[in-house]
């Protein structure tokens, strides 16, 4: 999966933090971990990268949903 930095995920389970929009992190480093940052609380957390990309749900980039792709209607 093509995630870069800025990227906005949105994972199946939420931040506990409860406050906000807590099932959104934005993404500040990348490697083998991902340190993600909860976009209700401002909490910074290191997630391996296999985890991370098993739980999200969406990934948003520059305002566009990128992932899932949208699937064409078929024509036949």
């Amino acid at each position: 999966m093509d995630i870069r930095i800025n990227d906005v995920l949105e994972m199946k389970k939420p931040h506990p933090c409860k406050t906000g929009d807590n099932k959104s992190f934005l993404v500040l480093r990348i490697g083998m971990d991902f340190r993600i940052r909860c976009l209700g609380c401002g909490h910074e957390v290191m997630i391996p990268r296999a985890k991370a990309e098993k739980n999200i749900r969406r990934l948003i980039r520059g305002g566009e949903v990128v992932f899932p792709q949208k699937k064409s209607p078929d024509n036949t």
